[in-house]
């Protein structure tokens, strides 16, 4: 039988029911943004927040307040953040043996050539500039849902 995006997107190489994604973003409004634009639409997601690369290291490894999070499907990184930036947690979590195979996209305002090179040297899946327009966003997270979760075939970890 030869495999659809439906019956993809409903095979059980999720945790649950629904892809876990990670948001690693520090700007509250562009959080918001893809907070409400991963909610919206025809594919579930349950979405996790934090705000810098520090407590992304903490989420990825459960240590304190994130002892019981779950392992993400798919990783969201801005570059640009206080305290670690999303370059030192790419190379971090690309250097764990135990994260290697989640895809991770950097969605950030640079659109620097080193920034965009330097991503895919430290194994970023992939690189979107942060749409300005609401509406140009909405359809970039929807985009980004419908191609890793229904098209795209994950492994299993």
């Amino acid at each position: 039988m030869m495999a659809t995006a439906e019956t993809l997107s409903k095979s059980s190489r999720f945790k649950g029911d629904i892809p876990v994604i990670l948001l690693v973003e520090d700007n509250e409004g562009d959080a918001r943004l893809a907070l409400e634009a991963f909610n919206d639409g025809e594919i579930q997601s349950r979405v996790y927040h934090v705000t810098d690369g520090v407590r992304a290291m903490d989420f990825l490894g459960k240590k304190g307040e994130y002892e019981n999070a779950p392992t993400p499907d798919l990783i969201i990184l801005d570059l640009n953040m206080p305290r670690k930036d999303g370059r030192e947690v790419l190379q971090e979590i690309r250097k764990n043996p135990d994260f290697p195979k989640i895809p991770i996209i950097v969605l950030t305002t640079s659109n620097s050539y080193t920034d965009i090179a330097n991503s895919y040297c430290l194994n970023a899946n992939c690189y979107i500039p942060k749409p300005v327009d609401f509406d140009q966003f909405l359809s970039v997270v929807q985009s980004i849902k419908r191609f890793w979760f229904n098209i795209v075939t994950l492994p299993e970890y």
